[in-house]
């Protein structure tokens, strides 16, 4: 392949990624709980499911940050190439084995949440790494793009659900990731070595260096997870919320796609967004809109009105994607980058985790809304925790 020039626009290509990445997310984990509970899962073992592939997943993303920051591993793009293609497997193997044995199903489906949570990180870093390499790419714009494929797939998915049954769920997941291969094949990237002083080297794969090294990172990593527990409780177990409103699979699919079309106009702006304002302040406005959001969904009474609510995403999730990916990108060292992205995309992972134990049997137990109040209290805890320790960053 030959060396790209600087002057080389990369944002369609990494759009294309961006676009099928988010697309099989949307299918994969947002219609978790509508397809296992076809499959005979009780809300308790969904939850359990979730949480044991999140920490298999929360485990793997710094081992494998810290195997892709080394200068003799192979490049980021044939490290996400390679997760994808474990994707798709799991994608063919769980559409064979539909309705046929629940156990199966859940070890396919479980398997598939931690491979798609594990490429998060490497998808943002494959981005950030050309930019720091002097290539022309607005992340915003491309990950606005992704937003608007996660729109329109969890759309779809939603409404084929209700037509032809779960069945068209993996069908849909198969037909993604072979595209989202096809769109990495075609993303040009090449690995620059980073130069480190040879102590730093030794020592610079374990987190409790790296704790020490960004020790104010380490409380907003906390403060993350809080948010995200509260985002997880939300999407996880969307489908539950909507049917304590007076909805079902349809209008679930109409919620998703309303959030993640909110999300385009913060992506799309972000750049511009970063000029006036300091990445970091972004970021903690971020984890207040969780809050109001998490809120609205617990005060809402009806469907229009959990409509309405998702407003908050434009500011909420639809700034925090990009404004955690900048942010950390500014306060790391180059040879920090990889693994900081890392730690904040596991702070996605963790909440998955606590949030899908805790929702399930919440649900179970006392319902959709003692569930909600829950995950308004996280939230409000993750944004004073994000507010008071993010680190000041330059205008960028």
């Amino acid at each position: 392949m030959r060396n790209i020039e600087k002057k080389d626009d990369l944002t369609i290509r990494y759009a294309l990624v961006q676009c099928f990445y988010w697309m099989l997310y949307g299918n994969v984990t947002g219609f978790v709980s509508v397809y296992l509970l076809d499959n005979g899962f009780s809300n308790t073992r969904i939850g359990i499911l979730i949480a044991v592939m999140g920490i298999v997943s929360a485990v793997s993303q710094p081992v494998l940050a810290g195997y892709a920051d080394k200068d003799k591993s192979p490049s980021l793009k044939k490290i996400v190439s390679f997760l994808v293609a474990v994707q798709l497997i799991l994608c063919v193997l769980l559409l064979t084995v539909h309705h046929e044995s629940s156990v199966l199903t859940g070890l396919f489906y479980g398997c598939s949440v931690a491979a798609i949570q594990l490429l998060t990180p490497f998808i943002n870093a494959l981005g950030m790494e050309s930019i720091n390499q002097k290539k022309k790419l607005n992340f915003g714009a491309a990950r606005g793009i992704g937003s608007a494929g996660y729109a329109a797939a969890s759309y779809a998915a939603g409404a084929a659900i209700a037509k032809a049954g779960t069945v068209s769920l993996p069908i849909s997941m198969t037909s993604i990731t072979t595209v989202l291969l096809i769109s990495l094949y075609l993303f040009p990237f090449q690995k620059v070595p980073v130069q480190v002083q040879k102590t730093e080297k030794e020592n610079n794969h374990s987190f409790l260096y790296f704790g020490k090294k960004y020790k104010r990172f380490c409380i907003t990593l906390l403060g993350c997870v809080l948010i995200y527990i509260s985002h997880v409780l939300l999407n996880s177990f969307t489908f539950q919320i909507v049917e304590d409103k007076g909805g079902g699979s349809e209008e679930m699919g109409i919620a998703m796609a309303v959030a993640a079309l909110l999300e385009l106009p913060t992506l799309f702006l972000f750049s511009h967004m970063l000029k006036k304002i300091r990445c970091d302040i972004w970021f903690r406005i971020s984890g207040i809109f969780f809050f109001l959001k998490t809120l609205g969904t617990l005060l809402a009474p009806d469907i229009p009105v959990f409509y309405a609510v998702q407003i908050f995403q434009m500011l909420g999730f639809g700034l925090i994607v990009v404004a955690s990916v900048y942010y950390v990108n500014s306060i790391m060292e180059k040879q920090d980058a990889i693994k900081g992205q890392a730690y904040i995309s596991m702070t996605n992972t963790l909440g998955s985790v606590i949030g899908a134990l805790l929702g399930g049997m919440l649900i179970d137990k006392m319902g959709v809304p003692v569930m909600l109040v829950f995950a308004t209290v996280s939230a409000a805890a993750g944004a004073g925790i994000i507010l008071f320790s993010a680190e000041r960053t330059g205008i960028q």
